[in-house]
């Protein structure tokens, strides 16, 4: 049987938090995670998923308005 991980110990890992794990491992995107309860058992060996959020590759802050648009 292969070793298993927590949350914690893969959110050090990869260095990452926690809750972002949780994230990954219930949109399917960590490769033979499975839920024990409340709790997510992650093998040792997986990888890392990349990180699909930011598309455009560059963070573009749309809260903030400009001082020339004023």
């Amino acid at each position: 049987m292969e070793k298993y991980l927590t949350v914690k110990d893969i959110a050090l890992k990869w260095n990452i938090t926690p809750r972002r794990i949780q994230k990954l491992c219930a949109d399917g995107k960590i490769e033979g995670a499975v839920k024990f309860g409340r709790d997510w058992a992650i093998p040792a060996d997986a990888e890392k998923p990349r990180d699909a959020r930011i598309t455009t590759g560059e963070y573009k802050n749309w809260r903030k308005v400009s001082k020339d648009s004023e």
